[in-house]
């Protein structure tokens, strides 16, 4: 692969207004929001800015959750939009001026004291800036708010779980992060692969895929390697352990948006343990096909087209060449050509639709045109794709493709737009424009790497189409005619066509090097 073909295919994304408004409606951010605008100089919160634990029932009341959650769950809910309105910004806990009597002073305590800060006169909330962004914001803006939320999100589903870290607290009461056994790099790498690897099953097509992924597939595809056959049991016990892990962290990951998630059947915890009972200790295999009915009870997830939107910043943030549809509108021809090289055909063809709606069609035809032209190995496919471009314009295009009749690079192209156009008084090819087209096609074909039968077809059609097709061939003045012929000769299934193939390549690259 090309080195500035794009990593990943284009994906499709919402306009910013649409993704804005699912941003404000993710659960989680529109909780920290509601919190956000109910705190005010009264609201106690503790040394590191949390509500502290007699504020939580009065938050929680504000949100709504009330009875029908299990005894406690409200709090923890509200606890979580409150570190989150706090880390993005919406509101703002200001410390309090340091004291001025001297340290010991009977008027430096008072009822107040311990708690909020510690002692002393406890930390005042503020709106913070970020709250006017919500009524006074562009839409990008309200994004940036959301992609800081998602930030606080991911550090959590990172996070040792619950348990380890009880597990890991000291008589002293510090945590011992050593024998948690926890590398917050390695936490974090992994689930920015798991992502990664939705995201590309999701635009793999050059679309949005909305079929959810089940659980097991996405753990194995983190966990197996490409070239295994059959798991072994060490692997098998890898990917249910992954499986496990990443169960908690999408039930993380769901309030703010990112994804829609399915969580494992708790029941089916107990089944497989019965069943590794029954196995003589050996795991059950997660990544086994699984019946239609079952396979959402080991978990189903998929990206939403927020959660696209998110992934796709973060892989731009790490450096990850990341497209979408729509990028290139503003852009020049060359840039268009270049960019929808390598697309799927179809984000191709909608990548060019939205250019050429920003352009009248003759100044669209003469930039395509002229973007075309050149002799580097690139130029033939920029030349293909510019005639599948001009197909999208129409009959407003023909001055402007009459212009080129008489180019060397440019009139093939022009006539056999023009022919389909169902124009008249064309003038024909010579036979020398014929083969330096058919040429052109052949080398565009190989740099976009069509499947070898779709290529093979051709070939074995445009040399059915022309007797003497080699002898004529190698003599041609274009810089890829050696390769093609290489090529050619590669995959015509004809031995003896085949040879002539070779034998013309090596005319050709004789003829190159006099």
């Amino acid at each position: 692969m090309s080195a500035d073909r794009p990593s990943l295919p284009p994906v499709r994304l919402p306009s910013d207004a649409e993704l804005a408004r699912d941003a404000l409606a993710a659960p989680l951010l529109a909780r920290a929001v509601r919190l956000a605008r109910w705190a005010g100089p009264g609201t106690r919160v503790g040394a590191g800015g949390e509500l502290v634990d007699e504020q939580l029932p009065a938050a929680a009341e504000q949100l709504g959750l009330g009875d029908e959650l299990a005894e406690g769950a409200g709090e923890a809910y509200a606890s979580e939009a409150w570190r989150v309105a706090v880390d993005t910004g919406l509101v703002e806990i200001e410390e309090p001026a340091e004291p001025s009597e001297p340290e010991g002073s009977a008027e430096s305590a008072g009822p107040e004291s311990g708690a909020g800060t510690g002692g002393g006169e406890e930390a005042t909330v503020v709106s913070g800036e970020q709250l006017e962004v919500l009524t006074s914001g562009s839409p990008q803006d309200i994004l940036t708010l959301w992609l800081d939320g998602l930030d606080v999100v991911f550090a959590d589903a990172t996070a040792p779980v619950l348990d380890d870290l009880a597990d890991a607290i000291g008589d002293d009461g510090e945590i011992d992060l050593e024998s948690l056994d926890w590398d917050p790099e390695a936490e974090a790498e992994f689930l920015e692969g798991v992502l990664g690897n939705l995201y590309l099953l999701t635009v793999a097509d050059g679309g949005a895929d909305e079929s959810p992924v089940p659980l097991p597939v996405l753990a194995a595809s983190m966990i197996v390697p490409d070239d295994m056959g059959e798991p072994t049991d060490d692997i098998l016990e890898q990917v249910s352990e992954a499986m496990m892990r990443l169960d908690d962290q999408f039930r993380v990951l769901e309030p703010i948006g990112l994804v829609s998630y399915v969580p494992v059947d708790e029941a089916l915890m107990t089944e497989d343990e019965q069943a590794t009972a029954e196995q003589g200790g050996a795991a059950p295999d997660p990544s086994r096909p699984l019946d239609e009915d079952d396979v959402s009870r080991y978990g189903m997830v998929k990206l939403t087209p927020l959660g696209l939107y998110g992934v796709r910043a973060r892989m731009l943030e790490a450096g990850i060449d990341a497209p979408a549809i729509g990028d290139l509108v503003d852009k020049g021809a060359d840039a268009l050509l270049t960019g929808v090289a390598h697309y799927p055909e179809l984000s191709a063809q909608s990548e060019t639709v939205l250019w050429l709606a920003r352009r009248t069609p003759l100044d669209a035809t003469r930039e395509l045109l002229a973007a075309s032209k050149g002799t580097d190995a690139g130029a033939p496919l920029r030349r293909l794709h510019c005639q599948q471009a001009l197909s999208l314009v129409g009959p407003e295009a023909e001055p402007a493709v009459r212009e080129v009749l008489g180019d060397p690079e440019l009139g093939g192209l022009a006539r056999v737009w023009l022919a389909e156009l169902g124009a008249t008084d064309v003038p024909p090819p010579s036979e020398a424009l014929i083969f330096w087209l058919s040429i052109d096609t052949i080398a565009a074909q190989l740099e976009a790497e069509e499947e070898p039968e779709e290529l093979r077809e051709l070939i074995e059609d445009l040399v059915g189409r022309h007797s003497g097709f080699f002898e004529a061939a190698w003599r041609v003045d274009h810089p890829a005619t050696p390769e093609v012929l290489e090529a050619m000769g590669r995959l015509h299934r004809d031995r003896g066509t085949a040879k002539e193939a070779r034998k013309a390549a090596f005319k050709a690259r004789s003829r190159v090097g006099d």
